[in-house]
This record gives structure tokens, C-alpha cells and sequence, in this order.
């Protein structure tokens, strides 16, 4: 088996080229092929030497995989399907005026168990490489139309540090894609040591989910509350000044009679108070064997205006992709199962 090329860092690819006898400016090279221009073979890195192509051709290979199933929805929402070492992770391709959204996978299932997320129901299988995080955003049709990176698919990013923060290094360093971090969200459910090194080593935004302000609540949802309470989430967030190039928003997925009271408006308000953020409110996408529930639109329109008259910005995140498999993990789930019948 070859090594794949593409998502290594400019220092990976120096070490390779250095263990190859070639020389230092060949790494640079490698890295302009490999993310500014759309090769799929190293013969094509025609300003490398025959010999040197040749070295590189003995055990490295460029690494791309194709996704093995989409769907596309009437809205023009698509979910891409890869297999990734035996598993299938998911990305969803969001398109909407002129912002081109991918949201990526960086795990094969997910080992936080959060009640109301599909994914979390397969169990962990596995962590991805960087190059299977990046062949994500590679190998769908719309790379070239992309505007916007959200790392919220399959998966908690920040569990699967390393990988995600040198898909990082690669999507926003000069030698790589070149993409302002201001483009890139990473989601977490607030695992907390990674958490302060994704905000000391990254300029790119925040996204928490948060989905109530009350302990016993989160943790009947996200049981990883129980190990990183709301409080040491929020004290890592306020011990940073994150300054004005960097947003941090709350993930809130609203359930009927569960979290969508005044009350919890009030707290979160209380819990908030002097973090300059927004809140984004998600509407549940049922998925089976759970007896959580949406709240009604006049219900989350409420919810959303009260919020906003505290003076926390809050917006609805609108529903795309409701007429395929919308709801994270949703497709790979289906994939698997036909797998194991």
C-alpha cells in the first residue's frame, strides 16, 4: 500500500522529500500540486524531475478518493457518502446564494453517545485521517465553488485533535488552500482541554452546542456533560480574547416542552452574560427510537425573539435537505446496516 500525499503538511512533505535525497524547494512544489491545482497523479507534478517523480511514485500515491453514493435534494442540499478504511462517513454539500457550504466528517461514528444525534447511535468506529477529512471537501463535484467549511458532520472534531488541526493548517497556510479562517467553523460539545487548544493554536470560529443552560438537562442529552460541565466551558471561552475576527456561537437544537420555555431563555441569558456570541437554533430532525420532539414554528419563533430581546443574537438555522436523509449519520447508518444483513 501507498502513502497518500495529499494532507500532509509542508513539514511532512519536507521530511519525505528530505528522506528521498531531494531537494528543499521540492516540497513546496509537491504541496502547490497538491492544493492548488486539481492533479490526481504525481506525473503530473511536471516541474518535479522524471527521477524525482520516480522516487516519489515507489511509495507515495496522491491518496484522492471518490464518494461511492450522493443524494440531492430539490433544494439543491446533496450528501456525499465515502468509505473511509471499511467505514462510510457523510458530507453535506449546502448551497444558498452565494455561500457554498460543505459540512465535513472527522470521525467514523462517534463515541459521545449525545441522545438525539443518529450518528452517536453507530458507536465510535474510528477516527479519520487528515487526508480523509480533506478528501471530503477534494473529491465532490462543487470543491471549486466552495465558500464556507463546517466541521459538524459525523463525529467531535475536537476528539480527533491532531487531524483536525492539521486539516487546518493545510485548508488556511499560504503553501496550502490559502483560505481565510474567517471561512471555517469547528463544532464541539466543549471537551475542554481541546477546546483551549483549538482557540490557542486556530483563528478559525467557535461553534459550542450547547441545547439547554441547564446541567441535569445536558447531561440526559450529552452525556459528556457529566465530564465537562457548562461552567468549565464557558470559563475556557472567556479565559481567551477571542477579539473580533473570531465568532463563537452556541448550537441549539430545540425540543418540545423540553428546552423551549422562558425559563430557560432567562438562563441562558444569565449564563451568556459577557460572551459577545450568537445563539443558532435548530430544528430536531427526528430520527428512530428517541421520543424527543420539535418544537412548533410559532413555539421557536417565540423562543428566538425572546432571546433576541435579552440582547443575545439568535437566528433559526433553516432546514435544508428534509426530502433525503437529512439528519447527520442518517445515510451512513442505512449504508451500514445493508453492510451487516
Amino acid at each position: 500500500m501507498k502513502t497518500p500525499l495529499f494532507g500532509k503538511t509542508l513539514d511532512q512533505l519536507l521530511e519525505i522529500t528530505n528522506s528521498l535525497g531531494l531537494p528543499k524547494f521540492t516540497a513546496g512544489q509537491i504541496a502547490n500540486w497538491l492544493y492548488q491545482n486539481n492533479i490526481s497523479s504525481i506525473d503530473e507534478m511536471t516541474n518535479l524531475s522524471k527521477k524525482a517523480r520516480q522516487l516519489l511514485d515507489e511509495k507515495y500515491e496522491i491518496g484522492l478518493t471518490p464518494p461511492i453514493n450522493v443524494q440531492t435534494s430539490s433544494d439543491g442540499t446533496k450528501k456525499y457518502l465515502f468509505e473511509a478504511d471499511g467505514h462510510y462517513i457523510e458530507a453535506a454539500y449546502i448551497p444558498e446564494f452565494k455561500r457554498h457550504t460543505l459540512c465535513v466528517s472527522s470521525q467514523a461514528g462517534c463515541k459521545m453517545n449525545c441522545l438525539f444525534c443518529m450518528t452517536g447511535k453507530q458507536g465510535f468506529q474510528g477516527n479519520l485521517t487528515t487526508n480523509q477529512i480533506l478528501n471530503q471537501v477534494r473529491s465532490i463535484a462543487e470543491h471549486d465553488q466552495l465558500t464556507n467549511l463546517v466541521y459538524m458532520g459525523m463525529g467531535e472534531p475536537l476528539d480527533n485533535l491532531e487531524a483536525v488541526l492539521q486539516s487546518l493548517e493545510i485548508l488556511t497556510s499560504d503553501w496550502g488552500y490559502g483560505w481565510s479562517p474567517k471561512r471555517i467553523t469547528v463544532s464541539t460539545i466543549g471537551i475542554v482541554p481541546a477546546m483551549k487548544q483549538f482557540m490557542e493554536n486556530t483563528s478559525c470560529h467557535l461553534a459550542v452546542s450547547l441545547h439547554s443552560p441547564f446541567e441535569e438537562e445536558r447531561k440526559a442529552l450529552m452525556p459528556v456533560s457529566n465530564k465537562y460541565p457548562i461552567k468549565s466551558i464557558l470559563e475556557e471561552i472567556r479565559r481567551h480574547d477571542l477579539g473580533r475576527q473570531r465568532r463563537v456561537s452556541f448550537e441549539y437544537i430545540v425540543f418540545k416542552g423540553l428546552n423551549d420555555t422562558p425559563k430557560h431563555v432567562k438562563e441562558l441569558a444569565r449564563i451568556l452574560n459577557g460572551i459577545r456570541c450568537r445563539i443558532n437554533l435548530i430544528r430536531f430532525h427526528k430520527i428512530p427510537d428517541t421520543d424527543l420532539e420539535t418544537t412548533d414554528e410559532q413555539r421557536l419563533e417565540e423562543f428566538k425573539e425572546a432571546l433576541n430581546a435579552k440582547g443575545i443574537t439568535t437566528t433559526i438555522r433553516a432546514s435544508r435537505g428534509q426530502d433525503i436523509d437529512a439528519a447527520c449519520g442518517l445515510l451512513s447508518t442505512k449504508e451500514l446496516s445493508k453492510k451487516n444483513n
